[in-house]
């Protein structure tokens, strides 16, 4: 089943609940499902990668929100940017631990032959790409830092 239908299944299931965290977040992910596929050039249905870079964008925009919201003394907000992220986080795969990305971006730093923080660029390139989905972008970036600087 695609994202879009599951999304449309629990849409459902959230408005019978009357689950109102779930079904704005459900709603948003649905729309932006809906702006991918009629944008210009678009295809008629979605990949699988797609829909997760979708769903990562949309986590990271509420983690943007919930940060400045906090800077701000806005509580109120700040929860429902909370509970949004934690729904969407559903419908992303498991997130990898610092602890698991660590062997993985070394590995990734001996195969590019990167010597030291000049090198970062060309390690993320190869460290995004083949993390995508497993591991947000910040994340990947503090431990590429880390392992060059030593």
């Amino acid at each position: 089943m695609s994202l879009e239908q599951t999304i449309n299944e629990d849409i459902k299931k959230a408005m019978l609940a009357k689950d109102e965290a779930g079904l704005r977040s459900l709603r948003a992910i649905k729309a932006a499902i809906l702006l991918a596929k009629t944008a210009e050039g678009a295809k008629e249905s979605l990949s699988a990668d797609d829909e997760i870079k979708l769903v990562q964008k949309l986590v990271k925009q509420r983690r943007d929100s919930l940060d400045i919201f906090e800077k701000q003394n806005r509580p109120d907000l700040a929860q429902k940017e909370k509970e949004e992220i934690v729904i969407m986080e559903k419908y992303l795969p498991a997130q990898l631990s610092p602890e698991e990305l660590k062997p993985v971006i070394a590995k990734i730093i001996e195969q590019t032959g990167a010597a030291g923080p000049a090198d970062m660029g060309k390690v993320m390139g190869a460290a995004t790409k083949e993390l995508a989905g497993k591991a947000d972008g910040k994340a990947i970036s503090a431990i590429v830092k880390e392992l060059l600087a030593k």
